[in-house]
């Protein structure tokens, strides 16, 4: 499903944050872990087309992602780690906003996708009311509004307390099945029971993708 073959991102100065990496990665939750400057926002960025490689190439379904990048984007869901909501505007309004941009304009798909993110008994109420796992929540659910084949999320549970970081694994999981969810953490807690698949980052480079229990 998605292919990345001697991915590399230099910045100028001559950082290299992501160098000559290589994956394939089908279906399913895949848990990008590594500590902070690993490289794993940088990938992730890559992957979403917000910023081209400096060397090396990304397919996605068999499509050169580089040279159509339109086409992931209409398949893509992003929640990026530094999420931030229009405080002034309720859950739904939100929502109806955002699906304005991708051409979503159906009331039914933003009512399924507050009550898929457990949002709908707050759906009126103004975002500046929302605790931080409430707006990731939301995050999610903008993230899904056009039925993303491909979903990435980039430390989501960041900030959140255990209970809400439970919620959020739990609703990532349930998520995973018929498309690629990519997580990024740095904490394996996040991801030791919810990924199929475990890539380990580190200074830029993959060091092992592998499932948990081979990791282990």
């Amino acid at each position: 499903m998605l292919k990345l073959d001697q991915v590399t991102k230099r910045f100028r100065g001559g950082v290299t944050a992501v160098a000559d990496l290589s994956l394939e990665l089908g279906a399913g939750v895949v848990g990008l872990l590594g500590p902070n400057g690993a490289g794993k926002t940088t990938l992730m960025q890559l992957i979403a087309t917000i910023t081209r490689p400096t060397e090396g190439q990304i397919h996605f379904q068999g499509v050169d992602v580089l040279r159509e990048p339109e086409t992931l984007r209409r398949q893509l869901g992003y929640l990026p780690q530094d999420f931030g909501v229009y405080e002034n505007l309720t859950a739904f309004e939100f929502l109806s906003y955002f699906g304005g941009l991708k051409g979503i304009t159906k009331r039914g798909r933003i009512e399924e996708l507050l009550e898929l993110v457990n949002l709908h008994t707050v759906a009126h109420r103004p975002a500046a009311t929302f605790s931080g796992g409430m707006r990731q929540r939301l995050g999610i659910a903008q993230a899904l509004l056009n039925d993303p084949a491909l979903l990435i999320v980039d430390e989501p549970t960041a900030g959140l307390d255990p209970e809400e970081r439970v919620r959020f694994r739990h609703l990532l999981s349930d998520l995973g099945h018929g498309k690629l969810v990519l997580l990024s953490t740095h904490i394996v807690s996040d991801i030791e029971s919810l990924a199929g698949t475990i890539a380990v980052m580190r200074q830029g480079k993959l060091v092992t993708c592998a499932a948990p229990e081979a990791l282990l």
